[in-house]
């Protein structure tokens, strides 16, 4: 049997949206399972040399997950994992590995759990749920915890919104990192302040892009995580001064930024990649 899998890099947060809000985007890793060949792990692309070829490759511990919780047997299959999302720059590209394995053994092994608990063993093996919810729906994603589990929505995303990515070739930040320095407790004020930024942030999202500028201000987590990384702090600073809607891509140091068209998007030294990657409307997708 042969199958693929291509799950898009997501955006986690949006700003004041923390471990909340998810969106999609048009860059994607893709992930082809061949029973009939030699068993191996292939890597091409990002994470060449660094992200192991073996059975701790997280895409394959996510298939190895799937078949305990449903009782199932993995039969022995090639890998061939093709990384266009790069690793620990806020992109969700664990998340990626994760709904891809997920995805895969669904597949493979006629499971057919559904979504929602695609959704529930993603969220639970990676601590939250926001860039999974994104990887696996597409578009914009609201995440929640409920009395029964993880749970998520889709949000309307007006199909003009230009997202542009500042991707630094330099800078990394562990998610570990990343939450490590999060504050234990947050004022109310700065707690308030978010609350209405994430209400103005679903208005904005729908084709309101006049609000996005404030909609992507938070209090909370930004200056915390952008101390880590001194490159894209001063290059948010700039985006921000400049009048351009920006906030930190997930953990960063990746910037999303929007252009509006109010501000010009500036071009950056060679150390930046910068991208105008589309919303990606659709999710995990598997063929074969």
């Amino acid at each position: 049997m042969r199958l693929r899998v291509e799950v898009p890099a997501t955006v986690a947060n949006l700003g004041p949206g923390f471990d909340a809000f998810g969106l999609a985007v048009d860059l994607v890793n893709a992930v082809e399972l061949d029973t009939e060949a030699e068993p191996r792990i292939h890597i091409s692309g990002e994470g060449l040399g660094e992200l192991p070829q073996d059975g701790s490759n997280l895409v394959v511990r996510a298939m190895a997950m799937l078949a305990v919780e449903t009782g199932r047997k993995l039969p022995p299959f090639e890998l061939r994992c093709e990384n266009r999302i790069p690793l620990a720059r806020g992109l969700g590209s664990s998340a990626s590995a994760l709904v891809a394995g997920l995805v895969l053994a669904d597949r493979l092994l006629a499971t057919d759990v559904g979504p929602s608990r695609l959704l529930q063993l993603a969220a639970d093996a990676e601590g939250h749920a926001d860039n999974v919810a994104a990887a696996l729906l597409g578009g914009g994603t609201l995440a929640y915890l409920s009395s029964d589990g993880w749970r998520a929505e889709r949000l309307d995303v007006d199909p003009s919104l230009r997202p542009v990515l500042f991707i630094p070739e330099h800078e990394r930040i562990s998610t570990e990192d990343a939450r490590r320095v999060l504050p234990r407790e947050v004022p109310r004020v700065g707690a308030t302040y978010n609350a209405a930024r994430t209400g103005l942030l679903v208005l904005a999202l729908a084709g309101r892009p006049d609000l996005l500028r404030e909609a992507v201000d938070e209090r909370l987590h930004q200056d915390a995580r952008l101390k880590l990384a001194p490159g894209a702090q001063r290059v948010f600073q700039d985006l921000r001064s400049a009048g351009i809607p920006v906030c930190v891509a997930g953990s960063g140091p990746t910037l999303l930024a929007f252009d509006t068209g109010d501000a010009p998007i500036p071009e950056l030294a060679p150390s930046w990649n910068v991208i105008r990657p589309n919303v990606r409307q659709q999710g995990a997708i598997a063929d074969g």
